[in-house]
């Protein structure tokens, strides 16, 4: 059974930095697609960036520029570093993985507010 528990989300100005960390059990290598996808009030879950094995990563455009994604391997992490944060990034930020049966698993969800 996968397991995804998100951590690094908080409070932070317009135009301020988040991390937020993503640990995969028993290990990140099982997952063949990993991704980042948030939440606002009254608002459907969109997709904010996504990594695959080969590739580049995916971008939204409204955080192109601004976010990265990365994993660490000997980790089992995967990370989403947030620069030149927006009101409008304020949202849950959720960590999602999928096996290669297809299978999908999500993390608890870690709320982002951008508010002065």
């Amino acid at each position: 059974q996968v397991q995804l528990v998100e951590s690094g989300g908080g409070s932070v100005q317009p135009g301020g930095s988040l991390r937020l960390s993503c640990v995969v059990s028993p290990n990140i290598f099982s997952l063949v697609r990993m991704g980042w996808y948030r939440q606002a009030l009254g608002k459907e879950r969109e997709l904010v960036a996504s990594t695959q094995r080969f590739g580049s990563p995916y971008y939204a455009e409204s955080v192109k520029g601004r976010f990265a994604i990365s994993r660490d391997f000997a980790k089992n992490t995967m990370f989403l570093q947030m620069n030149s944060l927006k009101p409008e990034d304020t949202a849950v930020y959720y960590c999602n993985g999928a096996l290669p049966d297809g299978s999908e698993h999500w993390g608890q969800g870690t709320q982002v507010t951008v508010s002065s």
